[in-house]
This record gives structure tokens, C-alpha cells and sequence, in this order.
């Protein structure tokens, strides 16, 4: 399979004002637009063929730009628009950890036990991105996807057969950064899975890769515990719970009550 350039778009009010986004549908503020921008210039020497995204902003905003500058083909993937976090979605982090403390570090640390109320779970959110990959990945061409977090690193966890995790909120937002992933074949040995991170505000370096990048053990798609529904977790098959409390808090037994 060929490498995986993983693209997390330029950021929106709700990234500067920590806020959690999910599944709403929010642009590029002035400075998510110069953030692609440079994007654009990183990526310039990259070859790609197709770059896929979500139907929602800011990814597919982003996505056009590259596709636009960089003279690939766009195309939109429903499957990858961004996670669903129900009732959460608006609230700033801060409040959320504060008023549901036990939740939310549950949510950091084990999200896939965490059901959050009129959201999505993370197990389903993992099916919907192996069913988008094993469409879109295909053998000899160069794709990348732009995606929102925590989306973004679910299908990092995908493609790498890693356990699913989220970002830590408390690094801020991870506007443009770029992800190359290298997917072993289905009927290869385990290969090693290649990172190159870089991010908008620091300037790649001639002659070296943009920032920071270690390698670690891939699988093939179908990877460690990918979409397995969680113990207790009450979704409906469809990318949301089937039964909530409105109280925005929630985990994998009952979303009306604190873990």
C-alpha cells in the first residue's frame, strides 16, 4: 500500500477559543487560512494523486485549497467527517473538565468506554474509517487525507493497527500538522510505520523532513480491537447513541450518570 500523507486542517474560532468542535460545521478564521497557505508551500514537493476529506469545514475547505495548488483530485468521503461529541460539542474544554471531572479523564484515557450523551462512540467512529480506508487506499496511488481531531488521530490508529486513542487536549490545538504514514501490505510482514510530524508554525528545514519523526510497529487495516463496540456503549449502528441523557456528561453504561 502506498504512504498515507495525514493532514489536519488550518484552525477555526473554536480551536483558538478551546473549544470543542466535533461534527459542527465551522471555517477557516483568517488565521486557519494562513495556516494553509503554508501548508500549501510544505507540500509542494509531495506528489499526490487524490486528497480526500470530510464533507464538513474546516477539512474540506482545506482539502480544496491543496487540491486546487497542488493539482490533485478532491474528493469528499462522508465517512471521514469528524466525530460527533453530542451535548459537548461548543463547551470549552476547561468547563467540561471541571464540572465532569471523573468523565473526562475517563475520556482521555479510555474512549472507547466512554459514550457520550447524543454523540457518536468512538467504536463507531473507528467502522466508519475502516470502511472509508479500505475504499480509498488503493495500491500505487499517493492519497492524503485531511481530517479534524480527534478523527484524525482515529484513522492514524487505524492504519497503524493501534488501539484507538484521542489527542491530548492539553497540547492545543494540532492545526496542519502532517502525519506520512507508511501501510505495510495485507500479505506482507509487519513492516515499521513512519511519522513525519511538522506543523504550521515552525517552517520546514531545506534538505530535511519537516519536523520530528520516529517509527513504530503497522498492521494492516484491520487492526488491534479497531471497531469493536465497547462494553455497555449504546449506539445505533449509524454514528450515534440511541439513548441519552441530555446531562452532557457520559460513559460507557449510562450517559446520564458520572463515571
Amino acid at each position: 500500500m502506498p504512504d498515507v500523507v495525514l493532514i489536519r486542517p488550518g484552525c477555526t474560532d473554536f480551536d483558538e477559543q478551546k473549544r470543542i468542535q466535533g461534527s459542527l460545521d465551522l471555517p477557516l478564521n483568517s488565521r486557519g487560512q494562513e495556516q494553509v497557505e503554508t501548508l500549501i508551500q510544505k507540500l509542494r514537493t509531495v506528489d499526490l494523486d487524490v486528497i480526500y476529506s470530510g464533507p464538513c469545514e474546516p477539512a474540506r475547505s482545506t482539502a480544496v485549497a491543496l487540491s486546487e495548488e497542488l493539482g490533485a483530485t478532491h474528493k469528499e468521503v462522508e465517512d471521514f467527517g469528524n466525530v460527533n461529541h453530542g451535548l459537548w460539542q461548543g463547551l470549552q474544554v476547561e468547563d467540561v473538565r471541571r464540572k465532569f471531572p471523573k468523565v473526562f479523564k475517563q475520556w482521555q484515557e479510555m474512549p472507547e468506554t466512554v459514550c457520550l450523551p447524543e454523540g457518536e462512540t468512538v467504536a463507531d467512529a473507528v467502522c466508519r474509517v475502516q470502511r472509508a480506508l479500505k475504499k480509498c487506499i488503493k495500491r500505487k496511488k499517493k492519497v492524503a487525507i485531511v481530517a479534524s481531531e480527534p478523527l484524525a488521530t482515529l484513522i492514524r490508529c487505524v492504519l497503524c493497527g493501534c488501539k484507538p486513542e484521542l489527542p491530548c487536549t492539553d497540547h492545543g490545538p494540532r492545526a496542519c500538522l502532517i502525519e506520512i504514514v507508511h501501510v505495510p501490505d495485507e500479505d506482507s510482514a509487519k513492516g515499521e510505520t513512519a511519522f513525519v510530524r511538522s506543523s504550521s508554525e515552525e517552517p520546514a528545514s531545506s534538505g530535511k523532513s519537516a519536523g520530528p519523526s520516529h517509527a513504530q510497529n503497522g498492521a494492516p487495516l484491520n487492526g488491534n480491537g479497531a471497531g469493536k463496540k465497547p462494553n455497555g456503549a449504546s449506539g445505533n449502528g449509524n454514528g450515534h447513541s440511541s439513548s441519552h441523557s441530555r446531562d452532557p456528561q457520559g460513559n460507557g453504561h449510562d450517559a446520564g450518570r458520572q463515571a
